[in-house]
């Protein structure tokens, strides 16, 4: 039995035809909505690689069912911005991006978490991180990433 739902995702509507109910949020946003930086590595939940953002929360998309997440609001690296976000910046200027296939889940972890707190201490972005599995790179220079942003938030904020 096919299903058609709509999802709001990176501030837009969007319509899922012909799809099967069970099917997970991951494989929709990818498969049916286009929207590929999200990826899919151990579909299990462990990695990060899928992590997005549904109602406020970080979540692993290969974990959630699609249609419940319908009426939440759901952000994508892709619905970020149309140019690269200070986060996304600190990544690059750090070097704490390798391969790139992790670096989207890392992206929305750290974009959480800096929304969560202005001023976070390590072990808060160790622990906010800590869902995500990067196997090209050490984590210091994704925490350092992180750390930059929220100086410069607080520096342009005075």
């Amino acid at each position: 039995m096919s299903e058609i739902y709509t999802l709001h995702v990176n501030g837009q509507e969007r319509e899922v035809r012909d799809a099967w109910i069970g099917e997970n949020l991951l494989y929709v946003l990818r498969e049916r909505l286009g929207l590929m930086a999200a990826k899919g590595a151990c579909e299990q939940g462990e990695c990060g690689s899928c992590s997005v953002q549904v109602g406020g929360e970080l979540v692993c998309a290969c974990l959630v069912m699609a249609a419940a997440a319908v009426d939440e609001p759901i952000v994508t690296v892709e619905g970020l911005g149309d140019a690269p976000t200070d986060v996304q910046r600190a990544f690059v200027d750090t070097g704490a991006v390798q391969c790139g296939f992790c670096t989207p889940g890392l992206i929305i972890a750290a974009h959480h978490l800096l929304e969560q707190h202005s001023e976070p201490t390590e072990m808060q972005i160790r622990e906010e991180l800590s869902g995500n599995v990067c196997r090209c790179t050490g984590y210091g220079r994704i925490i350092e990433a992180v750390q930059q942003v929220a100086v410069t938030r607080r520096e342009g904020a005075r």
